[in-house]
């Protein structure tokens, strides 16, 4: 398991430098003025000032020169400050919103990652749970009902299902409102007396003894995890069941059932853990997709996320704001799929072994 573990870890950077490889190639289409906000703030207005940041920053030099400064940052030769650099955390400055891109993706990620902290656990929990039962009970009503809900859920568009939602919640019994958090509970989380431990609200609600904030919070959350967790739940049920039909289908079930296991025993024990390797990657894709905002979700609930700023960031064809969430997404991709084999090699140890 630890060579395994070793091995896959050995591979990260090596991909890693291939995500920053493909995203610098796509910065080589832009102009050296929109490349120059890599560097600068004020994209240089006239033809003089333009050239003058071309030299200043080498924008002229050889492309694997331009790449390394890119990777590590170079020095000023005005100010002699050390400026960009993606290993240091300069992704570049954001005309949208006004900010460097770091910032942004610092202010705007908590948000998504609480979002995806509370969506998870409903979305694998129900959806491994709704394709067990409908397999167990194969071909029963109970598996024609969760046949349907998963057919009207995967064909059932997001925004569609938001906006219904937000439509019976919110505009008509007015029960969860959108946003992330109430101004009431907005002055609170800032004012001195609260600490903002993870910059997560509920958690750090919790943590400061403000039960009526964690409330509203969950107000706010519950339409959007709602909304993730249906459409989701549909992808999950489908490859569970099929998955764990097969795995129903096997003669070690058989045996396991010769020998007088309990069938609570026989599923639990033996066919539920064949079953979820589809289910690992399926997860996996899910929490990625989560992590790297969901841009739909996000607009349709006004929730402050990174998904609503990318998608912002889009329509005001601000390139380079889109190319460092890509690289940003790139990273937790690598990172997920990390997890995702460790988890398979767990899970089955034929892997381990190939």
């Amino acid at each position: 398991m630890t060579k395994y573990v070793i091995r896959r870890l050995l591979m990260v950077p090596v991909i890693l430098m291939g995500v920053t490889m493909l995203i610098f190639g796509v910065l080589q289409f832009l102009s050296p003025a929109e490349r120059s906000a890599l560097y600068v703030r004020d994209i240089p207005k006239n033809e003089r000032a333009l050239e003058g940041i071309i030299r200043r920053y080498g924008l002229d030099k050889p492309i694997y020169v331009q790449y390394w400064r890119w990777l590590v940052g170079q020095r000023d030769p005005v100010t002699g400050e050390i400026v960009g650099g993606i290993l240091r955390g300069d992704l570049g400055y954001s005309r949208t919103s006004s900010q460097p891109v770091a910032d942004l993706i610092k202010h705007r990620f908590p948000a998504t990652l609480e979002l995806a902290l509370w969506s998870i656990i409903p979305i694998i929990g129900g959806g491994v749970w709704l394709g067990v039962i409908a397999a167990v009970n194969h071909n029963k009503w109970i598996d024609q009902v969760a046949r349907v809900f998963s057919i009207v859920g995967y064909s059932f568009p997001t925004f569609v299902f938001g906006l219904l939602v937000l439509m019976i919640f919110y505009a008509h019994l007015q029960w969860f409102p959108p946003g992330r958090i109430s101004d009431w509970a907005n002055q609170v989380i800032n004012s001195p007396e609260f600490k903002n431990y993870t910059q997560l609200i509920t958690i750090d609600a919790l943590l400061n003894l403000r039960f009526d904030v964690f409330l509203d919070a969950m107000r706010h959350l519950l339409l959007p995890v709602i909304t993730l967790a249906y459409l989701s739940w549909a992808l999950l049920l489908r490859v569970t069941r099929s998955s764990m039909l097969e795995s129903l289908r096997q003669d070690y079930i058989t045996t396991a059932r010769s020998k007088g296991l309990r069938e609570r025993e026989v599923i639990r024990r033996h066919a539920l853990p064949n079953a979820l390797i589809p289910v690992a990657t399926i997860g996996g894709l899910t929490v990625v997709g989560l992590l790297n905002g969901v841009v739909i979700t996000e607009t349709v609930f006004n929730y402050p996320g990174i998904g609503s700023a990318a998608a912002r960031a889009a329509l005001q064809l601000d390139v380079v704001t889109i190319l460092a969430f890509t690289l940003f997404n790139g990273f937790i991709l690598v990172l997920a799929n990390l997890v995702v084999d460790i988890l398979y090699a767990y899970i089955d140890p034929r892997v381990r072994l190939e």
